[in-house]
């Protein structure tokens, strides 16, 4: 199943199989991508939390399940859910709370997060080599290289080995390292940093940022110029200005 919880403006999302390593079912894919559109809808959630239960992150596709799916059909995840990156397409800061495995699919929505933090028990392997497949959701093959570099992508894609905590620290793809009882924790701390900023901010900047990451420098900049004119004229930004001269916290509506 997966678990869903909101409060004071942060949202936690819990992959919840632990019997399977939190392993996923077409069903419970399409729950997950329906769970974070939720998140991403509702105005009071600000910041979301993507977590798994019982000491695993997610260990991808329950194969015993695709199993049943006809091979023309797994492509399109059964006809269960729709393509593309939930986390990347949600509009507030995602953070992946990864204690555990987090193994293909799995590790391909570590990719999607904004942001990683790890427990030391926290393993990451892209496996689709030895399925005979390609990352499924594409992120290991466009975003992984643009998180870690190209030549690390793909001897971590190729080989399918298990990622250490260390090593994805070492090689910046995750944030922190804590033990496994932190990790959740560290998550809240690092989220509620983030509800002193303008939820319209921070929805334009993820928008301008993903967005970079395929458009030419003069098309960015005509995309920031667009989103930096929103701002000026947003309630947010008067906020923001009124707040710091009077020397007392911003209360943002994200308008």
């Amino acid at each position: 199943m997966i678990r869903y919880t909101a409060e004071d403006g942060i949202a936690t999302l819990t992959i919840d199989r632990p019997e399977k390593r939190n392993a996923l079912t077409w069903a419970l894919l399409a729950e997950f991508v329906d769970t974070v559109a939720r998140a991403g809808a509702d105005p009071a959630v600000r910041v979301l939390i993507v977590t798994g239960a019982g000491g695993a992150f997610c260990a991808g596709t329950d194969l015993a399940d695709l199993a049943r799916v006809p091979e023309d059909e797994r492509g399109g995840r059964g006809g269960t859910a729709p393509r593309g990156w939930p986390l990347v397409a949600c509009p507030k800061p995602v953070i992946g709370a990864i204690d555990g495995v987090a193994v293909g699919m799995g590790a391909e929505f570590t990719s999607q997060c904004d942001l990683r933090i790890a427990s030391t028990r926290a393993r990451f392997a892209w496996n689709f080599a030895q399925r005979g497949l390609v990352p499924d959701t594409g992120a290991g093959s466009w975003l992984l290289p643009r998180l870690v570099g190209h030549a690390r992508a793909l001897e971590w894609l190729y080989s399918g080995r298990f990622v250490s905590a260390e090593e994805a620290l070492e090689q910046g793809y995750v944030a922190q390292v804590v033990p496994p009882d932190e990790c959740l924790p560290a998550a809240y701390e690092v989220a509620r940093g983030f509800l002193a900023g303008s939820p319209l901010s921070h929805r334009l900047m993820k928008t301008l940022v993903y967005g970079g990451l395929e458009r030419s420098p003069a098309e960015h900049l005509a995309e920031h110029a667009e989103a930096l004119g929103t701002c000026f004229r947003s309630a947010d930004h008067r906020e923001g200005v009124a707040a710091f001269l009077e020397k007392r916290p911003a209360r943002f509506t994200g308008r």
